[in-house]
């Protein structure tokens, strides 16, 4: 259980994204918050990331990784695949 609640969490989680969508961007992917529901983080990776054999790795070991450290150690990070923004309930 998380000691914030999703909208404390928005601007933290906004920020860092943020500083992830950088080092993204150079590949010419993004990344873009969907929401935050009971301390999970949905993002949607974008451009080049889509399809990209890399994407769990980013999402994983890079994005929740660092949201881990910074933030709290039981944060998670989804990918919400496109066409699923409305489905959220239904990933995991």
């Amino acid at each position: 259980m998380l000691p914030f609640t999703d909208e404390e969490l928005k601007p933290i989680v906004t920020d860092l994204l943020d500083k992830a969508a950088v080092w993204i961007k150079k590949d010419g992917g993004d990344v873009k918050l969907i929401d935050i529901k009971d301390g999970v983080v949905f993002v949607q990776l974008q451009g080049a990331c889509v399809g990209c054999g890399s994407s769990g790795t980013t999402i994983k070991f890079g994005i929740e990784k660092e949201m881990k450290t910074m933030i709290h150690p039981d944060i998670t990070v989804m990918n919400v695949p496109h066409g699923w923004e409305d489905k959220l309930e239904q990933l995991g």
